[in-house]
């Protein structure tokens, strides 16, 4: 096609230069006009609920509980253009009441809410899902990925660059669970050695047992490596402010959840007395949660998990919400495989306010049973490049789980 000059300047007053040469240079503007509108008819065909139980390497232990095994489901939503879409619950009782058979049971009920639906109304349909994210958020959050999964899909575009795109690697932790000090002292000099420069212990028993805990990693660590610590609700509000003031001199980054999540105003009075920052963690469930924390002044920084927010959607209002308040974010997980881990890692690059990650919920797995997703190098998560999450199962792993 030709053009003039005075069309050239007359598509240009009009604004409408770069649509006019796409559509009538492009040779390809016809199938991209066929594939819009397929888009725009897309429906949700069929949904495939299955267990997805990895075993772990070793018992993992919080101040508020034990856990022996991922007991997972996966979410597959099919539409009828043949674009399919995954998502993951990952159910850690202790923190969120839930288990495999809750979130099998609302799986089931949400697939009746979207069958045949437009998988591309997000919003929508997170809204028609209603009261269940409140029960079992993991459940939701499955369903939410797998959606977000498709819209990703279906633009073409991996999906840290739909929601935001800030960056395309970041540097995570990896945590050691509770356990004596000596053998903490060993599993972070592990870390070290896989070349992770972040390091995050659980705490949250005696204090005077959690304060040698501290003291000996940082011996070990050094000066430099930043440290982190989590209590998971396990201290009393007297115990917090002695424990942390104790922790002093060894250069602690921020202590999550220190005392009950239900006990804000137990939070507030450590953070008035603590020399290290307060997360909250337990604390922070749902958007109204962060805007309870923002209004008491309970913390310095939030912890944002997709399992308990019920998803991509929520835990991004958290973050905009975060954002507003100038409080920097972390994104945690529970110990999800590498498809849930991928979902939140896409988060954590969309927002330039998760400064920080806790993202190696699949580092006691025995297996791993996830195709392509993200890749960690010397504890810096790469992002896949591909459509969507960039993540698969493995078909041979999946004929072996139990299907609903």
């Amino acid at each position: 096609m030709k053009i003039s000059r005075q069309q050239f300047l007359k598509y240009c007053g009009l604004g409408i230069l770069a649509p006019a040469l796409v559509e009538k240079l492009s040779p390809a503007a016809p199938r991209l006009a066929a594939a819009r509108e397929e888009v725009k008819k897309m429906k949700i065909k069929k949904i495939e609920i299955y267990t997805l139980d990895v075993p772990l390497i070793s018992p993992f232990r919080i101040a508020i509980g034990t856990m022996y095994a991922a007991n997972d489901i996966l979410v597959k939503i099919i539409t009828d253009s043949g674009l399919y879409g995954l998502g993951e619950a990952c159910p850690f009782p202790p923190i969120t009441g839930e288990t495999q058979e809750s979130n099998i049971a609302a799986a089931k009920a949400v697939r009746e809410i979207l069958l045949d639906k437009d998988p591309l109304t997000i919003e929508a349909l997170v809204d028609g899902i209603g009261n269940i994210v409140h029960s079992n958020p993991s459940a939701v959050a499955a369903y939410d990925m797998a959606l977000y999964d498709l819209l990703g899909k279906s633009s073409g575009l991996p999906l840290y660059k739909l929601l935001g795109g800030y960056r395309s690697n970041f540097e995570t932790d990896l945590t050691t669970g509770l356990n004596t000090p000596e053998k903490m002292v060993e599993s972070v000099k592990e870390s070290l050695s896989l070349g992770y420069r972040q390091i995050k212990i659980k705490v949250g028993e005696d204090p005077d047992l959690d304060v040698k805990r501290v003291r000996m990693v940082r011996e070990a660590i050094g000066p430099d490596i930043p440290l982190r610590i989590d209590a998971n609700q396990g201290w009393s509000v007297p115990q917090a402010i002695y424990a942390l003031r104790q922790m002093e001199p060894y250069k602690v980054q921020y202590v999550e959840q220190p005392v009950l999540a239900s006990d804000i105003f137990g939070m507030k009075t450590v953070k008035e007395q603590s020399p290290v920052p307060i997360m909250a963690d337990e604390s922070l469930f749902g958007p109204a949660d962060a805007i309870k924390l923002i209004k008491e002044e309970a913390c310095e920084y939030f912890n944002i998990k997709l399992m308990k927010a019920g998803g991509l959607l929520n835990s991004l209002k958290i973050a905009h919400t975060a954002a507003a308040a100038n409080i920097q974010c972390m994104v945690g997980c529970m110990l999800e495989t590498r498809l849930g881990l991928t979902a939140a890692a896409h988060l954590v690059a969309s927002q330039k306010n998760i400064v920080f990650a806790d993202l190696d919920g699949n580092s006691e797995h025995k297996i791993d049973p996830i195709i392509g997703g993200i890749k960690v190098e010397k504890g810096i998560i790469y992002l896949p490049e591909a459509p969507g999450l960039g993540a698969d199962v493995d078909n041979n792993f999946l004929k072996k789980m139990k299907q609903f």
